[in-house]
């Protein structure tokens, strides 16, 4: 490594935030400005560990000391091109990975873990301002034909990468915008959406065509696409959420957490102008303890909730890890996002046994509280209350894709969840592939790169013997 010592000699710094009283008023990043100099020391305490443990933990299987170590030499565009080679889209996960890399950080034995997340997006920022990315149009071209059925991380990704092979590319979604999760789901003051317009431009000028407001299986048939196009990737992520099917679900104030979320982001991007779900006033109950909740949280707030409570079943995670759950393994204990910062009530150990109403609009949560002893779930009758509520949001996850329209209509193979059955993501229909949630399951932004990319390569082998 450039600095040895570095490790010794510099402590894990980020970039400052605005105060949560001021950034709860605008849906913008609120990371301060960072001195180059400060990225520069944070990439020299990457160790010379021998064994660099963040390159399994990363699912893209990211050069991490390499390119820190370029970074620490003010090497941009080596830094970048080390980061590329492995990351489509590294202005993306800089900002909204969960970081698996860093808890498998050799220094996180007894240290804080190097900070790879904000070297990461500082690498991809640096690129495009100093014009190191720009486009590059394939030199050759195959004469082959690919569809690629949703916009998300994972076709974005199989769209680059069959694209630079010198395949004709053509991304399918039926959305109004490119860009899935990214563009709908994730709120602007985690993922800024002129970042993905930047990537999807510059996508366009290396050749590939995007067709929006085009709902695969519907507004153009699975046998047209199959006529028409050499291979089909299916990448239409997971979109099913999962239900809370107990009494006064129908109460006007139930609703799923992205039907919220996407709401706002459409608001941002002045795609419609009046709210069809508001958090003003209300008391409103986030239902889940994930990501997705925590960002129901920040919007809440930014729609000037009057109160905000997250409940979870399962009990609170440890600070730190327990014996069973030791370094390289990802750390359970509890996090706290910067929505809980903004402002937030947490519980833990609750159920939701009935939504409460009054004339068919919701006014609390009929909840208990549980335990979990031998694998079951054990409620204390004694505890059973009810909070007060006028938004509940459900932030459950998601079940599987839609099977309705194009799965149906091509005949794939589903698996026990749900999801498209695949070897070496190849469907059971011939030319037909799949990536990302609609294959995996729910999954980081981060696996859905690593997907779309494995499957492209898998796509481009197919189309060689073909």
């Amino acid at each position: 490594m450039g600095k040895p010592t570095g490790f010794l000699e510099y402590i894990r710094e980020l970039p400052l935030k605005e105060e949560p009283s001021e950034r709860i008023n605008t849906y913008t990043e609120f990371d301060l400005p960072f001195p180059e100099e400060k990225t520069n020391e944070q990439a020299a305490r990457c160790m010379d560990c021998g064994v660099p443990f963040c390159h399994s933990g990363c699912p893209l299987g990211n050069k991490i000391p390499d390119f820190n170590d370029a970074v620490y030499r003010k090497e941009w565009a080596e830094a970048w091109s080390i980061l590329k080679s492995t990351n489509n889209f590294p202005e993306f996960t800089g900002r909204i990975c969960p970081a698996p890399c860093e808890a498998a950080c050799v220094l996180g034995i007894n240290q804080p873990s190097v900070a790879i997340e904000h070297i990461e997006k500082s690498i991809a920022e640096k690129a495009f301002n100093l014009g190191i990315e720009k486009a590059r149009r394939p030199q050759t071209s195959t004469g082959k034909k690919i569809a690629i059925v949703g916009s998300g991380p994972a076709g974005l990704a199989a769209a680059d990468q069959l694209n630079q092979s010198g395949h004709q590319v053509t991304v399918f979604e039926r959305d109004e915008e490119v860009g899935g999760l990214l563009r709908y789901g994730i709120p602007d003051f985690k993922l800024d959406k002129e970042v993905v317009v930047r990537r999807v431009r510059l996508l366009e000028e290396e050749g590939i065509s995007f067709k929006t407001r085009c709902n695969a299986g519907v507004d153009i048939s699975t046998n047209e696409l199959e006529k028409e196009f050499d291979a089909i990737v299916l990448c239409g992520g997971s979109t099913i959420p999962r239900d809370l099917p107990i009494p006064g679900r129908e109460l006007e104030g139930v609703y799923f957490a992205m039907e919220f979320l996407t709401q706002q982001n459409r608001e941002v991007a002045e795609e419609i102008r009046q709210r069809a779900i508001s958090a003003e006033g209300k008391d409103v109950v986030i239902i889940g303890g994930g990501d997705t909740g925590s960002d129901c949280i920040g919007t809440s707030n930014r729609h000037k909730a009057n109160s905000v409570i997250q409940i979870e079943i399962m009990d609170k995670p440890p600070m730190e890890r327990s014996a069973l759950n030791p370094w390289p393994e990802w750390p359970l204990i509890l996090r706290t996002s910067t929505s809980h910062e903004e402002g937030c009530e947490r519980r833990w150990a609750i159920l939701t046994k009935e939504f409460v109403g009054e004339r068919g609009k919701l006014s609390g949560l009929k909840v208990v509280d549980v335990t979990f002893k031998n694998g079951k779930l054990i409620e204390d009758p004694d505890s059973e209350r009810v909070i007060p509520a006028q938004l509940a949001l459900i932030a459950a996850g998601f079940l599987h894709p839609q099977k309705e329209g194009l799965l149906e209509q091509l005949g794939v193979d589903l698996d026990r969840q749900g999801n498209v059955a695949t070897k070496n993501f190849k469907t059971s229909v011939n030319k037909v592939f799949a990536a990302g949630d609609i294959r995996r399951g729910q999954s980081l932004v981060v696996w859905a790169i690593a997907e779309g990319r494995k499957a492209a390569k898998q796509v481009d082998e197919f189309l060689k013997v073909e």
